[in-house]
C-alpha cells in the first residue's frame, strides 16, 4: 500500500486553463460511501490496557462498519471465545461489543485475560488490538506495629509509607487525624515513592498523627496506614529523661543537631540510572538532608534543559520534562547546597520508545486492473519488527493472491481484480509495545458521485479565504473541474486553488466573488456535477475599543465597545475577564456598548475582552483594568545591629496594590515615658526596606512603618519588638530660661523642662545658678527636682541678674548651659512726667509733649507713657457736666504724641503717667486746652408741611453737633419737570435762630427739590435734601372736565353719524342704477380700463369710484 501525500493546495497555471485536478490513482484516504460494497473497518474498541471496576459489569467494546454489515467473533488468550456457552456473556445486537454480567453472579477475576475482536464480511476481516482485561485492586494495608520515633532537634528523618500494591497504583498523601494535609516546605516534603522526608527536624514537628493515605481512584477508595508518632527533643532534655537508659544507637539517626553540610536521602550514592519511554513524563528526584536546610539545583551536563517542557516540583526537589524524546537522553545533575557545603548526584537518563507511526497504512480503493500499494512504517527504540496479516491471518499462511507482492514494510498490488479485496493488518512491535493498523483494499468500478449537498450556500467574510466543498467518490478516481456562472466559464485565474479532496479555494474573497459555482467530476464510467452558491459579507469591526483603566478600589469603572457589522448578520457581544466568563456578581452590568464594574475590588483587576461574534466571524478587543489603592501595611519588622545610639530596622513591604510605593514613614513609641504616643522618626525612599535609626539614651523604643504611594498612606505595621537603650547624661539643657520678679524683692527663674525622652536617664534634676550682673558676687546655685521654676527671695528691686539652668541625672551633667539675663521684681514708678504742654492742631486733633522721667525712678521695664484726657464742659453752653475719661498709651520712651478724634469747640483736660511692668506712676499736673469751632453736622430733620398752590412751609431741627456757634442756614431749591429734569437753582439765607420757613410765589402742581445745611464761622456743614409738590388750582381743575360728558359734544357726534348714514344710502342707490348706463360697453371697448388715462372732467366716474371705495370700506 502506498501513502497518499495531500498537499495543502495545488496552485493553478496562469491564463484561462481549466482547473482540472489529475489526482493520483493511489489516493488512499478516500471515504467509501456506506451504500457501496466494502470490507469491514473497526470504528471503536476498548483500550489495550483495560482496567475494569470489579463491582460493575464488564463491557469490552468492538464496533465496525462495512457492506454487507460485518459479523463479529472473539478470541480469549489466543483461542476462540464461544460466548454462547457462557450465560453471563452477551453481545450487543448489530455490534461486537461484549457485556459480561458479573453483578448478578461471577467474579471479575474469572474474566481476566487478553481479548481480540474480529469483524468479517465477504470482502475481508478486520481485527482489534489485543485488549488486556484486568480488574482494579485496592488492597488493605498490612497490619504493623509502629514504634514511636524519638530524635534530637536538627536530625534528618524519613517516614516510610510503603503503600499496598494496587491496580492502578494509588495516589499518596499525608494527613493528620483531622484529615488536614500536613504542611510541606523546602525542609519537609513527600517523595515520589510516597515517603515523607525531613531534611532536619524541629520541635514543632512533634506530633502523634503522621498518617499516610493511599487513594485508589478507580474504585474510589482510600486506605490508611497506622499513625506514626514523632517526638523531637533537645539534647539537654534527652539527657535528663532517657539518656541514662538508652544508648546513642537506640535513637533514630546518629547525627548531632549541629549544623552540617548536605547529604542525599534519595537517591543513594553519587550516580544512578533512569530509563523512560518516549512521550512520557520524565521525573527525576533528589532529596537532601542537612542543617541549614539545603537548596536543590538542576543542570544537564551535556546540554541545556528544554524550554517550555521543563518544570520544577516539590520545592525544586523534582525535575519534570514532559513529552520526553530520545534527544532528552543524557546526564542530569542535581546539586544540594547550604552554607556549609554542596554535594551533587548524577542521573544518567536513557529514553526508550515503544513503536510509533511514521506512516500508517491507509485504506486503498482501486478499480479493476489498477495498481496500488500499502505502506507501513514505524520507529521505536529498539527498532520495531514489521509483520503483515491478511484478514487476520499471518500473510505467510494466508491464501495466495497473484496481484500482491510483499516488500518488507510495503505490499505492492498490480492489475487488481475484485477478488483482490481484503483487509490487511500491519503489526509493528518491540519489547516496549506494539502497534496494529487495519487497512483494506477495495476493488470497485463506480461512476463519479458528488457527496456535497446540492445548492449549498457558503457565506464568507470579505478579504478572507473561501472554501467551496466538492466531496466526491468514484473508481477509477475522478478528475475535478470548477466553473463559475451560468455561462460555465472554467476557472483558470491565479487567484484560485484546488485541493486534492476537490475543494475550491478562493484565497482572498471579494464582493465580486459572489455567485454560483459548479463542480464537475469525471471518470471513464461517467460524469457528475453539483452547484453551490457563495455570498460575501462585510467583516465585523470594533470601532470603539475598550481602553486601559486605572481605578481605585471601591470606585466604578466603565469599558466601551462599539461594533459595526454586516446588516444581514446578527452579532452577539460577550465580555470576558482573563479569557473566562464574567463573575456571577451584581456589580457587573452589561448594556449595548458598555461594561460597568461597580465597587471595584482587587480581584477585579485583569484583562477584559469584548468579543463580537456573528455566524461567520469573530473579533475581539481587550483592555487591562489595574485596581490601585493605598499600599498594604509592611510586615516582618526586625531590629538588628543594636548599638547604644543606633539600630537597624528592616521590614517586608506589603502589596503596593498596583501603585508603586514612593516612601516609607518610620515612627517610634517610647513605652517608658509616653506609652501609646507615636512620633515621627524618619522617612526612606520606597525602594529601601532597611533604615539605620539614630536613638536617644534611656528610651524603650518600639517602631512601626507605613508605606505611601500616589493614592495615600497605608495603615501602620504591627509594632516591632521593644529595644531599651542605655542611660546617659543629658545632652541638652532646658530651653526658654527666663528671670522675672513677681514681687519687688524676688527673682522668679523659669524654664521649659526636658521631657522624658530628653532626660537620657533616671533621676532628672536641674542645677539653677544666678548672680547680679553688675556686681562681683559668686554664682549662687541650687539643685532642684524635675520642676519648671525656682524663686530667689530678698533681692533688691529691679536689678539685672545673670541666670543659667543645667540638666543632670543619675549618670551625670548636661553640657555647660548658656547664660541669660533677667531682672528682679519691679515696683511702681516714683516720678510723674514733667513739662507737659499741648499744641492744638485743628478742631479734632491736638499734639502733646512731655519730658521723660529719670530711668532710676521707673523701677522696672519702661512700657510707655499713658495720657488720660476728658471733655470737661461745652464752650457754647458753659455747663459743668463731667464726661468719661479716655486713655491713650504711647509705647516705649516716646515724649510726644497726637490726640485724634477730639470734638470741636470743646474744653479738654489731660495728665500723663509713666507705665512699667508693675503699673502706673503718679500723674502729672492737669493741663487744660480748648478746641476751635468746626463745621456743624446736618440739621437733624427737614419736613415740608402745609403745601398750597404757590407755597410750601419747611420745618427742621438744629444740628445735633453744631461744633460751634451757628451763624445761619442756607436753603437751595429748584423745580423738577415730568422728565426729571432740574430747573434753575434758588439760593436763600435763613437766620440761625429760625426752625421754620415758608416759601411763596411757587408754581402750582410743581415738584421741588430742597438742599438745606447750617453754617458756623468754620464753614458749611453737611446738607440734608427733601422733595415736595405744590397743590393743583381747583378753578382750573373744574374747567378741565371730560369733553365726552358735554351736551354740545354729544349733539355734534350724533349729527356726524346721521350724515355718514345718508351718504351710505346714496352710495347704495347709485350702485344699483349703474347697470342702465353704458358702462358695460365702455369696459368692453378697453381691454384693461385700469391702464387708460383718467379724464379730469369725468367727474361721474371719479365720484363713482370714490363712493364705491367708501361703500366698500363701510361694509
Amino acid at each position: 500500500m502506498q501513502l497518499k501525500i495531500m498537499p495543502k493546495k495545488k496552485p493553478l497555471s496562469a491564463g484561462r486553463v481549466p482547473l482540472i485536478l489529475l489526482l493520483c490513482q493511489m489516493i488512499s484516504a478516500l471515504e467509501v460511501p456506506l451504500d457501496l460494497v466494502q470490507p469491514p473497518t473497526i470504528t471503536q474498541q476498548s483500550p489495550k490496557d483495560y482496567i475494569i471496576d470489579p463491582r460493575e459489569n464488564i463491557v469490552i467494546q468492538c464496533e465496525a462498519k462495512g457492506k454487507p454489515p460485518p459479523s463479529f467473533s472473539w478470541t480469549r488468550n489466543g483461542t476462540h471465545f464461544d460466548i454462547d456457552k457462557d450465560p453471563l456473556v452477551t453481545m450487543k445486537p448489530d455490534s461486537g461489543t461484549l457485556i459480561i454480567n458479573i453483578m448478578s453472579e461471577g467474579k471479575a477475576e474469572t474474566y481476566e485475560g487478553v481479548y481480540q475482536c474480529t469483524a468479517r464480511n465477504e470482502r475481508g476481516a478486520a481485527v482489534s488490538n489485543n485488549i488486556v482485561v484486568r480488574p482494579s485492586r485496592s488492597p488493605l494495608w498490612t497490619k504493623e506495629k509502629l514504634e514511636p520515633i524519638i530524635l534530637r532537634n536538627g536530625q534528618s528523618l524519613v517516614l516510610p509509607c510503603r503503600p499496598p500494591i494496587g491496580l492502578p497504583p494509588p495516589i499518596i498523601f499525608w494527613m493528620d487525624n483531622s484529615f488536614q494535609r500536613l504542611p510541606q516546605s523546602e525542609r519537609v516534603s513527600q517523595g515520589l515513592n510516597g515517603d515523607l522526608y525531613f531534611s532536619n527536624v524541629l520541635p514543632e514537628d512533634t506530633r502523634e498523627d503522621y498518617i499516610c493515605y493511599a487513594r485508589f481512584n478507580h474504585t474510589q477508595t482510600i486506605q490508611q496506614k497506622q499513625p506514626i508518632s514523632v517526638k523531637v527533643i533537645s539534647v539537654d532534655e534527652l539527657n535528663d529523661t532517657i539518656a541514662a537508659n538508652l544508648s546513642d544507637t537506640e535513637f533514630y539517626g546518629a547525627k548531632s543537631n549541629r549544623e552540617r553540610p548536605p547529604t542525599f536521602l534519595t537517591p543513594e550514592g553519587n550516580a544512578s540510572n533512569k530509563e523512560e519511554l518516549r512521550g512520557n513524563v520524565l521525573s527525576l528526584e533528589c532529596i537532601a538532608e542537612g542543617l541549614p536546610t539545603p537548596i536543590i539545583y538542576w543542570i544537564k551536563e551535556d546540554g541545556t534543559l528544554p524550554m517550555n517542557r521543563t518544570f520544577y516540583r516539590n520545592f525544586q526537589k523534582t525535575l519534570q520534562i514532559i513529552q520526553v524524546s530520545e534527544a532528552d537522553s543524557g546526564n542530569y545533575q542535581c546539586i544540594a547546597k547550604n552554607a556549609l557545603g554542596a554535594i551533587h548526584h548524577t542521573i544518567s537518563v536513557t529514553v526508550k520508545a515503544a513503536p510509533y507511526w511514521i506512516m500508517a497504512p491507509q485504506n486503498l480503493v482501486l478499480s479493476p486492473g489498477e495498481d496500488g500499494a500499502l505502506i507501513c512504517r514505524a520507529n521505536g527504540n529498539p527498532k520495531p519488527r514489521i509483520s503483515w496479516l491478511s484478514n487476520g491471518v499471518p500473510i505467510e499462511i494466508a491464501p495466495d493472491d497473484p496481484s500482491r507482492k510483499i516488500d518488507g514494510d510495503t505490499i505492492i498490488f498490480s492489475n487488481v481484480q475484485e477478488r483482490s479485496s481484503a483487509v490487511y493488518q500491519c503489526n509493528a512491535s518491540n519489547e516496549y509495545g506494539y502497534l496494529l493498523a487495519n487497512a483494506f483494499v477495495n476493488v470497485l468500478a463506480e461512476p463519479p458521485r458528488i457527496l456535497t449537498s446540492a445548492n449549498t450556500l457558503y457565506q464568507v467574510i470579505a478579504n478572507r479565504p473561501a472554501f467551496l466543498d466538492c466531496a466526491f467518490f468514484g473508481s477509477p478516481l475522478p478528475t475535478i473541474e470548477w466553473f463559475k456562472g451560468a455561462k460555465g466559464s472554467a476557472l483558470g485565474e491565479d487567484v484560485y486553488g484546488l485541493h486534492e479532496n476537490g475543494t475550491l479555494e478562493i484565497p482572498v474573497a471579494q464582493k465580486e466573488s459572489t455567485g454560483t459555482y459548479t463542480c464537475v467530476a469525471r471518470n471513464k464510467l461517467g460524469m457528475a456535477k453539483n452547484e453551490v452558491n457563495l455570498e460575501i459579507k462585510d467583516p465585523t469591526r470594533i470601532i470603539k475599543q475598550p481602553e486601559y483603566a486605572v481605578v481605585q478600589r471601591g470606585n466604578t469603572v466603565s469599558f466601551e465597545c462599539k461594533v459595526k457589522h454586516d446588516h444581514t448578520l446578527i452579532p452577539t457581544v460577550t465580555w470576558l475577564k482573563d479569557n473566562c466568563e464574567l463573575p456571577n456578581d451584581g456589580r457587573f452590568t452589561v448594556d449595548k456598548d458598555h461594561l460597568v464594574v461597580a465597587e471595584v475590588s482587587d480581584d477585579d483587576g485583569g484583562t477584559y475582552t469584548c468579543v463580537a461574534n456573528t455566524t461567520l466571524d469573530s473579533v475581539s478587543a481587550s483592555a487591562v483594568l489595574s485596581v490601585v489603592d493605598v499600599p498594604n501595611p509592611p510586615f516582618d519588622l526586625e531590629l538588628t545591629d543594636q548599638l547604644d545610639k543606633s539600630v537597624q530596622l528592616s521590614w517586608t513591604p506589603g502589596d503596593d496594590n498596583n501603585s508603586p510605593i514612593t516612601k516609607f514613614i518610620i515612627e517610634y513609641e517610647d513605652a517608658m515615658h509616653e506609652a501609646g504616643l507615636w512620633h515621627h522618626q524618619t522617612e526612606v525612599p520606597g525602594t529601601q526596606t532597611t533604615a539605620q535609626l539614630k536613638l536617644s539614651p534611656y528610651v524603650n523604643y518600639s517602631f512601626r512603618v507605613m508605606a505611601e504611594n500616589s493614592l495615600g498612606r497605608s495603615l501602620p505595621s504591627e509594632a516591632s519588638e521593644q529595644y531599651l537603650t542605655k542611660a546617659a547624661e543629658p545632652d541638652k539643657n532646658p530651653m526658654t530660661v527666663e528671670g522675672l520678679g513677681s514681687e519687688p524683692d524676688n527673682l522668679v527663674i523659669t524654664w521649659k523642662p526636658l521631657n522624658g525622652f530628653e532626660s537620657n536617664g533616671p533621676g532628672l534634676q536641674y542645677k539653677v545658678s544666678w548672680r547680679q550682673k553688675d556686681g562681683d558676687d559668686e554664682w549662687t546655685s541650687v539643685v532642684v527636682a524635675n520642676v519648671s521654676k525656682y524663686i530667689v527671695s530678698g533681692t533688691p528691686t529691679f536689678v539685672p541678674y545673670l541666670i543659667k539652668v543645667q540638666a543632670l541625672n543619675d549618670v551625670g551633667f548636661a553640657p555647660e548651659p548658656a547664660v541669660v539675663m533677667g531682672h528682679s521684681g519691679e515696683d511702681l514708678p516714683m516720678v510723674a512726667p514733667g513739662n507737659v504742654h499741648v499744641n492744638v492742631v485743628n478742631s479734632t486733633l491736638a499734639e502733646v509733649h512731655w519730658d521723660p522721667v529719670p530711668l532710676k525712678s521707673i523701677r522696672g521695664h519702661l512700657q510707655g507713657y499713658r495720657i488720660y484726657y476728658w471733655k470737661a464742659q461745652s464752650s457754647s453752653k458753659r455747663n459743668r457736666r463731667h464726661i468719661e475719661k479716655k486713655i491713650l498709651t504711647f509705647q516705649g520712651s516716646k515724649t510726644h504724641g497726637m490726640l485724634p478724634g477730639l470734638e470741636p469747640f470743646s474744653h479738654y483736660t489731660l495728665h500723663i503717667r509713666v507705665v512699667n511692668g508693675k503699673g502706673e506712676g503718679p500723674a502729672s499736673p492737669d493741663r487744660v486746652f480748648n478746641t476751635p469751632e468746626g463745621v456743624p453736622s446736618a440739621p437733624s430733620a427737614l419736613k415740608i408741611v402745609n403745601p398750597t398752590l404757590d407755597s410750601l412751609t419747611l420745618e427742621w431741627d438744629p444740628p445735633s453737633h453744631p461744633n460751634g456757634i451757628l451763624t445761619e442756614y442756607t436753603l437751595k431749591y429748584q423745580p423738577i419737570n415730568s422728565t426729571h429734569e432740574l430747573g434753575p437753582l434758588v439760593d436763600l439765607k435763613i437766620p440761625a435762630n429760625k426752625t421754620r420757613w415758608t416759601l411763596k410765589n411757587l408754581n402750582f402742581s410743581t415738584r421741588y427739590k430742597f438742599y438745606f445745611y447750617a453754617q458756623t464761622s468754620a464753614g458749611s456743614g453737611s446738607q440734608i435734601t427733601e422733595e415736595a409738590v405744590t397743590t393743583v388750582d381747583e378753578a382750573m381743575a373744574s374747567r378741565q372736565v371730560d369733553i365726552a360728558t358735554q351736551g354740545w359734544f354729544i349733539g355734534l357726534m350724533c349729527a356726524v353719524a346721521l350724515l355718514i348714514l345718508i351718504l351710505l344710502i346714496v352710495c347704495f342707490i347709485r350702485r344699483n342704477k349703474g347697470g342702465k348706463y353704458p358702462v358695460k360697453e365702455k369696459e368692453d371697448a378697453h381691454a384693461d380700463p385700469e391702464i387708460q388715462p383718467m379724464k379730469e372732467d369725468d367727474g361721474t366716474f371719479g365720484e363713482y369710484r370714490l363712493f364705491s371705495f367708501v361703500s366698500s370700506a363701510s361694509f
